[in-house]
């Protein structure tokens, strides 16, 4: 029932996004007919998958990705489109699974992360309206306490204030003009864009590289062994690697393929509104950076403003709100609206004319999944929603293990990860159930 719905919902949240209606021209990219081979076969064109392609056709490997959809059809392409240091979970998780020294290298490794996306804009002309800046905020004096506390932690152990300013109340309506928010920092390496548009521009990236990319070609089954055969409707891939990446819809679409790590990740919608077109200026006097900005909210808001295509105004992006069990929220667009207008009475009269979502993969402690399931076939999920700039390092590592060198991969492999409780039927209403204890913290402030 669970991927029922997620289909159902799916299919409808695509239909109205201020991305796709924005996008950037792609090619036509076939479907798969025939027999091919390849050195790898990457399950999933979106970030992660087609990262992976162009680290692995950067070392000299012939590469083909397989698409149950299309290029950027998944959470790459209807995302908030922030890219940002760090993960989902707290650094804390991160020092409890493997240590301090290694934690400190997992951070690095998200600033790395960053420079990528920076790297591939400038390597492949991705017109993405890339943009610097990233505030993150709080809502409540008692939030703001532990927003500072978790800065000068930070500040502390990983030297977060070489890249961050912290921000007093008195001085935060010159960063952000909203009476919702108390205190915050700005990060000036952190940032945001188009995610569809980097998406597609990955992917062109990644043709010209040679990589083979063959669109609504959905995996059916694997053959595994010293060579792996995956097979679809119309067509077969044989390949000495196999790299799936393709997060929440792998279980959906591909069942059979790793029916083991499907219990440790979940399925949660998050949702997108895009107004009209705002005078830039209005624009300018709200976000004066126009940095991304996100509360610190256990289920928080995250917003932007995003270049209007046809003029030079501005639209805001505004995401939030959750769906834990793959039904999309009841009067979704006034409510989002309503959320944006809390943050920005400015735009209480400005129209909506775009609302969408989509799923993203959790995992229980937010942090990473990344690994194999044998020698020669590799794994990358649970992003969390945190995954614009990490996916792209999540490629690089796992093309760093096909080549060899897979301490990095090892690293993150070495982050324990459970199953959901309550198995197939229970892990659902569960985890509702666990979100609405969070949601009510958060409203307590």
């Amino acid at each position: 029932m669970l991927e029922t719905n997620i289909k159902s919902a799916d299919l409808k949240l695509t239909q109205n996004s201020y991305y796709a209606a924005s996008a950037n021209e792609q090619p036509a990219y076939p479907k798969l007919r025939g027999d091919a081979e390849a050195d790898v076969c990457v399950v999933g064109g979106g970030f992660a998958g087609l990262s992976a392609a162009i680290e692995l056709a950067d070392r000299g490997y012939s590469v083909v990705v397989l698409e149950a959809n299309h290029i950027g059809f998944g959470a790459s392409g209807r995302n908030g489109g922030q890219i940002i240091a760090g993960l989902a979970c707290e650094q804390g998780v991160i020092e409890s699974a493997l240590g301090f020294e290694a934690a400190k290298q997992v951070w690095r490794m998200t600033l790395e992360a960053l420079d990528m996306v920076r790297e591939r804009v400038r390597r492949f002309d991705i017109q993405c309206d890339l943009t610097d800046g990233f505030l993150g905020v709080s809502v409540s004096e008692r939030k703001g306490k532990k927003l500072r506390q978790w800065f000068d932690g930070m500040t502390q152990k990983y030297h977060y204030d070489s890249d961050a300013t912290w921000i007093e109340p008195a001085h935060l309506p010159s960063w952000i003009d909203s009476p919702r928010y108390f205190n915050g920092f700005y990060d000036k390496r952190s940032g945001h864009l188009h995610p569809l548009n980097y998406c597609l521009g990955l992917a062109k990236g990644a043709a010209s590289l040679g990589v083979r990319i063959f669109q609504h070609s959905p995996v059916n089954t694997m053959q595994q062994g010293d060579t792996v055969t995956l097979h679809s409707e119309t067509g077969n891939v044989k390949a000495k690697f196999v790299v799936l990446a393709g997060n929440m819809y792998l279980p959906e679409v591909s069942p059979k393929l790793a029916p083991n790590l499907t219990r440790r990740i979940m399925p949660v919608g998050t949702y997108i509104i895009g107004t009209e077109p705002i005078d830039s200026k209005l624009a300018a006097k709200l976000i004066p950076t126009n940095a991304a900005v996100c509360d610190s909210n256990f289920v928080l808001d995250y917003f932007r403003f995003a270049r209007d295509v046809n003029s030079d105004n501005k639209r805001m992006i505004f995401g939030g709100r959750v769906s834990y069990s793959a039904m999309t929220p009841r009067n979704l667009t006034a409510s989002m609206q309503a959320r944006m207008t809390t943050a920005f009475p400015q735009l209480a009269n400005t129209k909506v004319e775009y609302t969408w979502g989509g799923f993203v993969d959790i995992t229980m402690n937010r942090a990473p999944d990344f690994g194999r399931i044998a020698p020669n076939v590799y794994y990358l999920q649970g992003f969390s929603g945190h995954g614009v700039a990490l996916t792209g390092l999540a490629g690089k590592l796992v093309a760093e293990a096909v080549s060899g060198q897979a301490e990095r991969l090892d690293l993150i492999a070495q982050i324990r990860h459970h199953d959901f409780p309550g198995g197939k039927l229970l892990r659902t209403p569960a985890l509702v159930l666990g979100m609405a204890w969070y949601q009510l913290r958060d409203a307590l402030g």
